[in-house]
């Protein structure tokens, strides 16, 4: 006998040992999630985000011992009128006794009052970089709280680097939950709409909220390899663990269900189960792996958070796919018919019904099967023209400026930057030269800064500082800017001193290396990274793709169509969210802020997960579709029941995936609203236009061409009936 298939074995033993398959399942699950909780994760150092000239800078700075200072900053205001200025002041001594106390912190300047005496500021230097800061401010922030209290007449409030990524994280962490809400019960009800039954509907949820458990606790293990960037990986993973378990375990049941209706019954659920493994089971392996390509493509961004987002994707996908190819096969062994018993019995006819074709996925079909070419074109337009907005999409770096306003440390900055101009970004120039030029270097930064102070590009209000390394080997210059880090001014002034101030003044220094750094350089260097490092990462995925593709389906044709209608979906989805959020009409709507551009981050992160999703229906249609050409079929009647027969699950499995995605859209951080509105409408376009009506009016379009280089069965006979419904009239072999 032929040796049976991978997925059928795992599935047959796990049939044959529920209980050990289920137990070993959960001890794997509260293994993960109990290492996750014990280990502290590996987090990156600030070095591990540098990238271009500026990080070139950052870091001879940090190695000479002048890394910029990580600064926390209380700002003392009236609560109405005008401020009085004997309570500021003995708020300000107090604060600054407060914060003396405490051993992280470097050093308290004196209180600054603003131009105009409205505002009280006291700057605190705490030891270490930024990423220390964030443990050091909860006790900060204590002693502002505790004189906010004995002065109720003022606001006393604290902003800082730290203080705004504590107040973010904390709002994200709340707006999760909030998305949780929503995304739980919408997946639910989807699922029961599809089975009917409540155990057939909570097991996907359960296997899916389990790997996503799992993989949590396996990439705290992983970060010792890949250093978590923080953030967004928490995020990413959560919803590609909803969205690939909940898909994964659907596909599989769906097949089951299906595999014991077509046999009227006559078989068992555990023969069910292993012919899900041979169809479906497959289907999820070469799906899975299709998703952990593309994600992998984020490892050539060079990128510390890329490669953090990457290792817990993958992670997420394969628990989603062990689960799904090892415990689920035991758990619908073991409840055998119980997993259709149902409480709802309008609910469980329907689902009974959806088992054959209906009337609904025939007559959107009709158009690709009787008018093959005008779909094809009209739905390629609709999508190209969907698309049209990526012309003129503006990638940058998200800064304070996009950050959720509600954040009450984010609410402080913008006051402090009000009433002090200078608080804001800054440029940093990082000279290295020879000890013996010390004097040289510095009169050259001196000569620099009178010239950005007399430049009306840097708003005339800059506060130059400038340090020097004790070995007199390095020398720094702070030039402050009354411009956010993201704006048009800020790049011009940028622009200005890289092309212009540096090369005629330090630039004049023999063997003196110059650099310039700091915030709005952060932005620009990055952005420019990104742009640099896209066509690796691009090119990577379309090529592993189509390899997979023809190794999975022995046809390069469906390896070129996979790649096309992928970059069809990812296309129309880049095009909506650059006309969403680069503009500014949909702000009230969604709850944002808008900076005029999309996250530098997000064009590179979408491509690989959307081209990784999209290859879950991909895989999943076609395989339906080659499964009936493969019988003999003809190629036009093969595209119909290939479709047919998958659109009831493909399109639930979008419902899901496009509920889970969309639930982020109401995280107030604006790069992960970015990301979850992304993946909702290219879910949402790729299962709706994408496999509705380009992929099934191509297909029968190309005929038996779909598969060329492989050859199929021959075709049956059938005739076509005149609404365009493809029928076998004459199953007999010609």
């Amino acid at each position: 006998m032929p040796k049976q298939a991978l997925t059928v074995r795992a599935a047959k033993w796990s049939v044959n040992h529920p209980w050990q398959a289920i137990v070993g399942w959960i001890v794997f699950v509260a293994l993960c999630f109990a290492a996750g909780q014990l280990i502290t994760p590996n987090n990156a150092a600030g070095k591990d985000f540098r990238v271009g000239e500026e990080g070139r800078g950052a870091t001879v700075a940090a190695d000479a011992g002048l890394p910029a200072p990580s600064v926390e900053k209380v700002l003392i205001t009236p609560k109405s009128g005008s401020l009085d200025q004997d309570a500021a002041g003995r708020a300000a001594a107090d604060i600054s006794q407060r914060m003396r106390t405490i051993p992280d912190v470097a050093t308290v300047a004196d209180p600054v009052r603003s131009a105009d005496g409205n505002a009280v500021m006291v700057a605190v230097t705490v030891k270490g970089n930024d990423r220390a800061a964030i443990q050091i401010v909860p006790a900060l922030l204590r002693q502002t709280a505790a004189v906010q209290e004995a002065n109720p007449e003022l606001v006393v409030a604290q902003t800082g680097s730290g203080a705004v990524e504590r107040d973010v994280q904390n709002l994200i962490g709340q707006d999760l939950v909030r998305a949780e809400m929503i995304t739980l019960p919408i997946t639910l009800i989807i699922l029961l709409i599809v089975f009917g039954s409540i155990l057939a509907a909570g097991v996907p949820v359960l296997l899916a909220i389990t790997s996503v458990a799992a993989a949590i606790g396996l990439t705290a293990l992983s970060t010792y390899i890949f250093p978590s960037a923080g953030g967004a990986v928490t995020n990413i993973i959560l919803m590609m663990g909803m969205a690939v378990g909940v898909d994964y375990s659907l596909f599989y049941l769906k097949r089951e269900r299906e595999e014991r209706a077509r046999s009227g019954g006559t078989i068992s659920h555990a023969a069910a189960v292993e012919l899900a493994a041979a169809t479906s089971g497959r289907t999820i392996v070469v799906s899975g792996f299709a998703v952990i390509i593309s994600i992998a493509a984020m490892f050539l961004a060079s990128d510390v958070i890329f490669s953090s987002i990457a290792a817990g994707s993958i992670i997420v996908v394969l628990v989603a796919m062990v689960s799904s190819l090892t415990v689920l096969p035991a758990v619908l062994g073991k409840l055998g018919k119980r997993v259709d018993d149902s409480r709802i019995p309008f609910l469980r006819k329907r689902a009974e019904r959806s088992g054959g074709t209906g009337k609904l996925w025939p007559a959107l079909l009709r158009p690709a099967m009787r008018h093959p070419v005008a779909t094809l074109v009209l739905s390629t337009l609709v999508m190209v023209a969907l698309a049209l907005p990526v012309l003129g999409i503006k990638l940058s770096v998200a800064g304070t400026d996009t950050f959720p306003r509600q954040a009450p440390a984010v609410a402080t900055y913008d006051r402090l930057t009000k009433a002090f101009p200078n608080e804001g970004p800054r440029h940093l120039v990082v000279v290295e030269a020879d000890p013996s030029q010390a004097g040289t270097v510095r009169s050259a930064l001196d000569d620099l800064a009178s010239r950005a102070q007399a430049d009306a590009e840097f708003g005339g209000r800059t506060s130059p500082e400038l340090r020097v390394s004790e070995d007199d080997r390095v020398t720094t210059l702070e030039l402050a800017i009354p411009y956010s880090a993201n704006s048009k001014e800020g790049e011009t002034s940028l622009a200005t001193l890289r092309s212009e101030l540096v090369p005629d003044t330090v630039g004049q220094v023999g063997g003196a290396q110059t650099y310039v750094a700091g915030d709005v350089a952060r932005v620009v260097d990055y952005a420019a990274h990104q742009a640099e490092k896209l066509p690796w990462v691009v090119g990577f995925v379309l090529l592993l793709t189509f390899v997979m593709m023809v190794v999975a389906f022995r046809s390069v044709v469906i390896g070129v169509v996979a790649i096309v209608l992928n970059l069809l979906s990812a296309a129309g989805a880049f095009g909506a969210l650059v006309g969403v959020f680069q503009y500014t009409w949909a702000e009230g709507l969604l709850g944002f802020t808008s900076g005029g551009y999309i996250n530098s981050r997000v064009p590179l992160m979408l491509f690989v997960i959307l081209f990784g999703l999209s290859m879950d229906y991909q895989v999943f249609v076609v395989s339906r579709i080659r499964e009936a050409a493969a019988r003999g079929v003809p190629a036009r009647q093969a595209v119909y029941e290939g479709i047919t027969a998958s659109a009831g699950v493909v399109t639930s499995a979008a419902v899901v995936m496009v509920s889970v995605f969309a639930s982020f859209i109401f995280v107030s951080l604006l790069e992960i609203k970015q990301i979850g509105f992304g993946l909702a409408v290219a879910v949402l376009l790729d299962a709706v236009i994408i496999r509705i009506m380009v992929l099934p009016s191509l297909m029968t379009l190309l005929g038996r061409w779909s598969w060329w280089p492989s050859t199929l069965s021959r075709p049956v006979k059938s005739t076509v009936d005149p609404a365009g419904d493809c029928r076998v009239m004459n199953a007999s072999r010609t």
